[in-house]
């Protein structure tokens, strides 16, 4: 079995980590910098780092606070928020990042995938996706979770994989910020339709939710959470040991 992943998130809005529910109602958590760094000593696989307002606000992403986070951390970085363009990649990458998400640039303008890829690789593109149910589909949000695009999600994927991304991180809106555990239905539905890394995201609220979703998925590559980590509900050492012992291949 694959070693499972466990990645901490930062939301981020105006130079801090905060966090809400349903993507709402946001509230204050601390510095990216402190966070970050103490995710990276304290056993974290990756660090996940958004700045949530950056395409809503038609900006380009802060990369001060970025280059910081980087410089601070000693595991991959991942990184998204408003990327719309390849100068946007190149700058993020500069700033010390891994692997570079997208997502309403992608909607945008979904070559922008494919020209990524073909630049920096496949394993640096990395394809977020908000997604929520309406009358019974799998719907893409743009604009951290505030804009229908009328997309289907699983065929959505499904294309950006063809055109080079090489992992998917799949934000559950419905399951955002609830603490009810991951959205299994809609996980289950993307890993069997794409080959490349699934990262579930949305909905963990105790160290028995990522058990579930390992067990009842056992092609799921990682469980990103944010709110159960930050507030220290759950620490991830005692989650990579709770792993361990219920047989979920984890680097400890």
């Amino acid at each position: 079995m694959i070693t499972k992943r466990i990645i901490p998130c930062l939301d981020v809005k105006n130079g801090r980590v905060v966090k809400g529910v349903n993507f709402e109602n946001l509230n204050d958590v601390s510095s990216p910098v402190e966070l970050g760094k103490y995710y990276s000593d304290c056993g974290a696989d990756e660090l996940v780092f958004y700045d949530i307002t950056a395409s809503s606000d038609g900006r380009k992403l802060f990369t001060d606070i970025l280059k910081e986070v980087a410089q601070n951390i000693f595991i991959p970085l991942t990184v998204g928020g408003g990327i719309n363009t390849i100068e946007d990649f190149d700058r993020v990458l500069k700033c010390g990042a891994d692997k570079v998400s997208v997502n309403s640039g992608a909607i945008k303008n979904p070559l922008l995938i494919r020209e990524a890829a073909q630049k920096y690789g496949n394993q640096c593109v990395v394809i977020s996706c908000d997604i929520k149910r309406v009358n019974g589909e799998f719907r893409v949000f743009a604009k951290g979770g505030r804009e229908d695009t009328g997309l289907e999600a699983i065929s959505w994927i499904k294309k950006c994989v063809d055109l080079g991304a090489g992992e998917v991180v799949v934000n559950s809106i419905d399951t955002d910020g609830v603490k009810k555990g991951f959205d299994i239905e809609m996980l289950k539905a993307i890993c069997e339709a794409v080959n490349v890394p699934v990262i579930a995201s949305g909905g963990a609220g105790s160290k028995q939710d990522f058990i579930n979703l390992f067990k009842e998925i056992p092609d799921i590559d990682a469980g990103l959470a944010a709110s159960i980590f930050h507030f220290g509900e759950v620490k991830i050492s005692d989650l990579k040991e709770t792993l361990k012992q219920n047989d979920i291949t984890v680097r400890i």
